[in-house]
């Protein structure tokens, strides 16, 4: 079956006007099926446009572009025609075709030597339209270099609008000083500014963050008797704005108001964009709600800055609502390639790294192309959780995309590794960045001082902090929160005061955040009394505390045991009205908790927590945690259960800590059976296991089995620690051992034993004492004897008492027929000991060895 060959471009034209002949269209830059779309609309030679639509439905692009024709050959003067006839070097070519070629041209190419080929400069009416063409590419040298040529031509006559556009190319490249010399220089060529000539020029001031200048400018608008339009407060009202002065752009509006002049979307937008660059995020929506008032729909600008907004303010529900709502109108207010990077800022401001990846995807299968920004953003969402891997595929999709990575891309793929605890590879990531000629900035060398200072490289850290001052950039208060928050892991105080100190001669002013690490690594390292004396300072200098300094406080005295000194910062706290967070009604609530069996302050702790849910604060497991601490040091088991029943409705999951603080509630009060309960329970959560949890499970299989005789939950018990034996403490092993010889399960107690050792863990002097009291209750001497030569063989010396149990048994239990075996096992024992181990001591108190103990013994 043979297959149809794909058709040719096709190249639909709708020509409504014959005055010019049409020009020959550029080839086509797809391979497949395509489709050229012409539409002319009747007008003169002069202002005849034809639309060009490029379409490739394999690929899913298309293109649109204009072709202008300006005037031709057979429109300038008979003159100029009779001239150019004979000259084979002249081409009639239209406007757009003239642009096309100068923008192949490079800067130091012949643009003049191009220009005077064209047929078309011979009417100055092909000027204009010359320049708007060349202006709307964006090309800022090549349009100067037309501009210079058209001002050297005899025909050409200056007007406001060519200058008018080449202020406005000047301020897309903020050009302030070139688009204010174009201004004197109409002037001088006798064209008089217009209101769009102030337009582009308040335009130029208020790209460049030059407020003052934009209306000093309407002022002299004013008084040249040019009337404002909405354009110009437009842009008056965005100059002030993005400069961060809100309140000034505001005045401009009312003004705006009243001169009569109505605000329209494009007011809106600027408003709501000042709002939003004077960080006032909540005056911003409740302008976007008086806005919804209005007949006045907003489109895909207004709601991309209200979704900025509310990320900002947390209000994450409902940026996602307003997102959701704009997929579903697409007619109105389509989401753009902004509104997917906010979006993905969001997710990753959550955490949410996979709905990140998600939202990337969308805004590919959408069919709009990321750009750096995009990039960018779906990089530092991984470098903020430490995903290497996954940052680094991002940064080479960047050059593979034919981005050119930029010092953000650098800087979050540096702090990937940093989170990684990859140092080495961050200063890699900072040598090819300086290699590929982008220079860092502030935020990349604090970044590398966090890679080096987080994984306790102090030393390193101070080092980048040298090199970033005399590469000529100053650190700021960031550099040294970041040194003084690797003093902590380092465990190094001298460090402290150091960098205390170089923050002092430097100049740079300690924040709150900056004493708060401080505080908080003299804490860590035990030294109370500085970090107090630090805290004194800051008040002294009138910085003020916030609740992350106070909850640094109480949590570092409850740690020290301070109890009563953590209850005094509360006090204080209270005094300042300072609102107290979730994390500070936790540790209050740990420090009443600590208190509870001294002093009785049960009551305080359910006080405090009763207030932190009045006051909107949710509790976390932390917070669970110490109220159950504080019911099961008050003997309260019924409360501490209620408790832990009310943390699961709440939907947080329970950790190893609150479980075991549970499992201690009950022992205490005589609830054996609700330990195995709750530890089931563990197992089906998928709950992790600690020494404590383990601890509290053989607390109450003793009780159980002494209380009901009932051996089973034994079982049960060594099947829930075998998988975690390598990881338990010796400490419980060995209580574990003890457990099952008093209970009289020798034989599991030495099977329990061969797995101890079958998995690596740690056995010590005390666990083989614990088999051989519990073998001799038993009267079995030959295991006894078996295990001192496991001892031995081990490099442990059994202790003098040992010895002494079993000649003790074999006086008066062992009978006389075992007599004689008993006396030659330890005759065989001691020859053993002394051969083996002839310089070292027993583990008794004895300065006597073991053999000198045995030689007088009768059996």
């Amino acid at each position: 079956m043979s297959s149809t060959p794909n058709p040719s471009p096709r190249i639909l034209d709708f020509p409504q006007s014959t005055n010019s002949p049409q020009p020959k269209p550029s080839k086509p830059i797809f391979t497949t099926c395509k489709t050229l779309i012409s539409c002319k609309k009747s007008k003169s030679a002069l202002e005849e446009k034809k639309k060009l639509v490029f379409v490739d439905y394999d690929n899913g692009e298309h293109q649109v572009s204009t072709h202008v024709s300006g005037l031709r050959k057979s429109d300038i003067p008979k003159r100029y025609r009779l001239r150019v006839k004979a000259d084979r070097f002249q081409k009639d070519w239209s406007v757009s075709e003239v642009v096309e070629r100068i923008l192949k041209l490079s800067q130091w190419d012949d643009v003049e030597g191009l220009l005077n080929q064209w047929v078309g400069r011979f009417s100055r009416k092909n000027f204009p339209l010359l320049i708007r063409e060349i202006t709307q590419m964006g090309s800022l040298e090549h349009s100067v270099q037309v501009f210079r040529w058209m001002k050297n031509q005899k025909n050409y006559c200056a007007r406001n609008d060519i200058y008018n556009m080449m202020i406005r190319l000047h301020a897309r490249h903020n050009r302030v000083d070139q688009a204010r010399g174009l201004f004197f220089e109409m002037q001088k060529w006798r064209c008089k500014p217009d209101a769009e000539t102030y337009n582009a020029l308040i335009n130029a001031h208020g790209r460049a963050g030059q407020w003052r200048w934009a209306m000093n400018i309407m002022d002299d608008m004013l008084r040249a008797a040019i009337p404002p339009n909405r354009s110009t407060y437009n842009n008056l009202i965005n100059a002030c704005g993005s400069s961060g002065n809100w309140k000034e752009a505001l005045n401009v509006c009312k003004k705006m108001t009243e001169n009569g002049v109505g605000p329209d979307l494009v007011t809106h937008n600027v408003v709501l964009s000042a709002y939003k660059s004077g960080n006032q995020y909540s005056k911003a929506l409740s302008y976007f709600e008086l806005m919804k008032g209005t007949n006045i729909r907003p489109d895909t600008t207004t709601l991309n800055i209200v979704i900025y907004c509310l990320v900002k303010l947390g209000q994450y529900g409902n940026a996602i609502d307003i997102f959701n709502s704009m997929k579903e109108k697409r007619s109105e207010c389509c989401p753009d390639v902004v509104t997917f990077t906010t979006i993905i800022h969001l997710y990753s401001v959550c955490g949410q790294i996979e709905n990140c990846q998600t939202a990337f995807n969308t805004m590919l299968a959408e069919g709009l192309k990321p750009n750096i920004v995009s990039y960018n953003a779906l990089l530092g969402a991984y470098a903020s959780q430490g995903i290497h891997k996954d940052a680094l595929s991002v940064f080479n999709e960047i050059k593979k995309n034919g981005f050119h990575p930029d010092v953000v891309s650098y800087t979050s793929l540096l702090n990937a590794y940093g989170k990684s605890q990859q140092p080495k590879k961050a200063m890699g990531v900072f040598v090819l960045m300086r290699q590929n000629h982008c220079k860092p900035y502030l935020v990349t060398y604090n970044a590398l001082i966090d890679a080096y200072g987080s994984n306790g490289l102090l030393t390193e850290a101070v080092e980048i902090l040298h090199k970033m001052e005399q590469n000529g950039v100053q650190p700021n208060i960031v550099s040294i929160c970041t040194l003084l928050a690797a003093c902590d892991p380092c465990g190094q105080k001298v460090k402290i005061k150091s960098i205390l100190s170089a923050a002092e001669l430097r100049g740079i002013k300690l924040n709150t955040a900056a004493y708060n690490s401080a505080i908080r690594s003299y804490l860590s390292l035990g030294e109370y009394e500085k970090a107090l004396s630090l805290y004194r300072a800051m008040r002294t200098k009138k910085v003020k505390p916030d609740p992350i300094t106070y909850n640094i406080l109480i949590s570092g005295c409850c740690k020290m045991s301070k109890y009563v000194e953590a209850l005094a910062f509360l006090d204080e706290m209270m005094d300042l009205k300072i609102p107290l967070s979730k994390e500070v009604y936790s540790s209050v609530i740990c420090a009443y908790s600590k208190q509870a069996s001294v002093l009785g302050q049960v009551t305080e702790a359910e006080s405090m927590f009763t207030k932190m849910r009045m006051a909107g604060c949710r509790p976390d497991v932390i917070t669970y945690t110490a109220m159950i601490h504080a019911y099961d040091v008050a003997e309260n088991w019924e409360k501490a259960s209620v408790l832990f029943l009310e943390m699961e409705a709440d939907d947080v999951q329970p950790d190893s800590i609150a479980c075991s603080s549970l499992m201690r509630a009950f022992n205490k009060g005589g609830q054996p059976a609700k330990v195995l309960v709750l530890a089931e329970f563990m197992r089906e959560k998928k709950i992790p296991f600690n020494n404590s949890s383990f601890f509290e499970m053989v607390s109450a299989c003793s009780l159980l089995s002494i209380l009901f005789k009932d051996w089973r939950e034994i079982i049960g018990l060594i099947k829930f620690i075998e998988p975690s034996i390598s990881v338990v403490s010796v400490g419980l092993l060995n209580q574990l051992l003890h457990f099952l010889g008093k209970s009289g399960k020798i034989e599991t107690m030495m099977k329990m034993f061969y797995k101890i050792v079958a998995s690596g863990a740690e056995i010590n002097f005390h666990t083989y004492s614990v088999l051989l009291n519990n073998l001799l209750a038993v009267g079995n001497w030959r295991k006894y004897i078996e295990v001192l030569q496991w001892m031995e063989e081990a490099g442990l010396l059994p202790s003098v008492q040992m010895y002494r149990s079993l000649s003790s048994f074999a006086q008066t239990l062992g009978g006389a027929e075992y007599a004689a075996i008993i006396q030659e096992r330890l005759e065989f024992l001691k020859r053993n000991s002394g051969n083996q181990n002839p310089t070292k001591k027993p583990n008794d108190d004895s300065l006597l060895p073991a053999s000198t103990l045995l030689d007088g013994t009768k059996v």
